[in-house]
Order: structure tokens, then C-alpha cells, then sequence
């Protein structure tokens, strides 16, 4: 772990990554890669370049999630924040900053900036730091503590002495299977003390001609952004994968209520990562899974929550229903 503190004297960055990210990664891989159904986990999409290029899928007219999220924001704010008198605002994969200042913006309304630390927790330092510093120079009173860490396996890292309001955007969740979104909320229950809240985004099931469209975009963005994880292989673990010898392929899995994502090789792949001393070879037509993305009902999300410790006091949702905001709290 390292600790910089940059020239704003009010952001000091906690890195747990220096030592651990690509032994984790070369773990991680080697064991997606020799699986039979291959696959990559989809946090290795966040590199600078892969944050960057998921900014702009957020925009796309085809990607409902961004807006429809910021819109329910924007009404349930101050509802949110109205309880919260001071302690840590934590973001899980905070990426970009817009949607974490509408929550403070209504700090800054109310006056409670000066009682209030931002942490938001990302993979990418580069990100962290450069949305963090925005943050600073639009709230002076504000003081940030960024935790570079895999929130997936590092939840312990998150700060214990202070009050919570911890926000995971973005339907993120929906990235884990059933199990795995079980066992993650329990992680977090599990570093959350009574009074401690968990706003949660959720994707709603909705048609599978909407669902296929958000991602399969027209501009071939999500495409680009997809095979993105092919350059972090080839960078970190000194890899070789041509990413033109992959296709994206995205499609809803009705019985599973999952969009997945693939790369689908259009050739006969040969391929080497030095690092793992491992040679993947793929027949035309196989794919690399790289992504789910689980959609939900009101009764499901509420079923996940109660069985990973939680209830859920708070719901917020769009006129259409199409995405939904849910606040959590430690059931006894």
C-alpha cells in the first residue's frame, strides 16, 4: 500500500493495489482462460482507456441506464441526504463524478460539506484522482479520502470510523451472478454499522429489444470498449491478443434475466500471455464471456437484499420503471 498526497491538501489517495492488482489479475485469468466456457472478469474493462470509453457509452442514445439513473437522482436527493448529518459519502466504482455531486450538491445546499468526507473506491488511480480534483475545485469545503482497491474483494479497506452513506451506481450489481451479488452485499453489511446506509442501483427488466439495443450500440462504442479488455491483457500481462480477430456480441438471456457480453473470435486464434506461460487457442465461433449484466424485478432485489443481511427502506424508480434506486439498511 502507498499513500501521495497531491498539491490540494485536501485529498490524500490510499493505493492497495501497488502490490497485489496483477497478481490478482494473473490469477483471475488464468483460471477464466483455461475454463471451458472462457472468460475475463468484466472489472478489468477499467483501465484509463476502458473508463474513458464507458463515459461515452453512458451518452449513447441506445444506453438508458445513465440518464434514467440521473434523472431518479436528481428527484430523490435531498430524501437521501436529508438524514445524512455527517461522516463518510463512499462510491463504490466511482469512475466519473456526476452522479455522486448530485448528492452533493444537496450537502452544499444544506450546509453539511464541512461535516462530510467523499471516498470513493476505483481501480484506476488515474481516474480517482483526476475526478476527485474536480470535486475539489467546485467544493472548497470539501475533503476527499480515495481508496484505490478492487471493491470486489477489498471491502474491508473501506473506512470503519466514521458514519456511511456508501453509493453503488450504475446497476453494478447486476454484474454478479445470483451467489456472487449475494456474498458481495454481505461483504458490505459486514463493514456497515447500525444507522449505516447502502444506496443501490438497480437495472429493471424491460423488453429484450430495448435491453439488445443499450448494448449494441450504432457507433460500435461498446464494441470498442469490449475488446478494450484484450489491450489491459496485452499491457499487464504481456499478451498478444489482436483484437480484430474478435467480434463483440451482446444479447439477453431470457431464462437467466442477463444481458451477456462476449468476443466471439472470427478467425482461428492463436494466442500467447507471456507472463502466465499460457497459450489460448480459440476455434472460430468461440467466444470469450465477458460480461453479464443482470436485470431485475422489485421482488428479486429485495429477495437479494434480505438474504444478504439488509432491508430495504427506501425505493425510488423512473415513471416507466425502467431503472431503480434502493436504499438499504442493516436488518436486525
Amino acid at each position: 500500500m502507498s499513500s501521495t498526497s497531491s498539491s490540494l491538501s485536501r485529498i490524500e489517495v490510499l493505493n492497495h493495489l501497488d502490490n497485489t492488482y496483477r497478481s490478482e489479475m494473473a490469477g483471475d485469468i488464468l483460471q477464466g482462460l483455461t475454463a471451458t466456457q472462457k472468460k475475463i472478469p468484466s472489472k478489468y474493462f477499467y483501465d484509463a482507456r476502458g473508463s474513458e470509453l464507458f463515459d461515452e457509452i453512458c451518452a449513447l442514445p441506445e444506453y438508458y441506464p445513465t440518464r434514467t439513473e440521473m434523472s431518479i437522482l436528481e428527484d430523490c436527493a435531498p430524501d437521501v441526504m436529508s438524514s445524512f448529518q455527517g461522516g463518510d459519502l463512499v462510491e463504490l466504482g466511482s469512475g466519473a463524478n456526476y452522479k455522486i455531486r448530485m448528492l452533493l450538491d444537496v450537502a452544499a445546499e444544506e450546509s453539511k460539506l464541512q461535516n462530510l468526507r467523499y471516498v470513493p473506491v476505483d481501480v484506476s488511480e488515474t481516474a480517482l484522482i483526476s475526478a476527485s480534483e474536480e470535486l475539489l475545485r467546485i467544493y472548497p469545503e470539501l475533503r476527499v479520502l480515495g481508496v484505490v482497491a478492487d471493491f470486489t474483494r477489498h471491502t474491508d479497506l473501506i473506512p470503519k470510523d466514521r458514519p456511511k452513506l456508501t453509493a453503488f451506481f450504475g446497476g453494478t450489481v447486476g454484474n454478479f451472478d445470483e451467489k456472487e451479488g449475494v456474498d458481495f452485499l454481505q461483504h458490505i453489511s459486514g463493514v456497515m454499522k447500525r444507522g449505516d446506509r447502502l444506496l443501490i442501483g438497480f437495472d429493471m427488466l424491460k423488453t429484450k429489444k430495448t435491453l439488445e439495443a443499450a448494448y449494441n450500440d450504432s457507433q460500435g462504442i461498446t464494441s470498442e470498449f469490449n475488446k478494450n479488455v484484450l489491450r489491459v491483457l496485452n499491457r499487464e500481462l504481456d499478451a498478444d491478443f489482436d483484437p480484430s480477430c474478435f467480434d463483440h456480441k451482446a444479447f439477453f438471456n431470457e431464462e437467466k434475466e442477463q444481458v451477456e457480453m462476449h468476443l466471439q473470435a472470427n478467425r482461428r486464434v492463436l494466442a500467447k500471455i507471456s507472463d502466465l506461460g499460457l497459450k489460448v487457442e480459440l476455434e472460430e465461433g468461440e467466444t470469450i464471456h465477458t460480461e453479464i449484466s443482470r436485470k431485475f424485478s422489485r421482488e428479486s432485489a429485495e429477495d437479494m437484499a434480505f438474504r444478504a443481511g439488509f432491508i430495504i427502506t427506501q425505493w425510488f424508480s423512473d415513471p416507466k420503471e425502467w431503472f431503480s434506486l434502493a436504499e438499504l439498511r442493516l436488518r436486525d
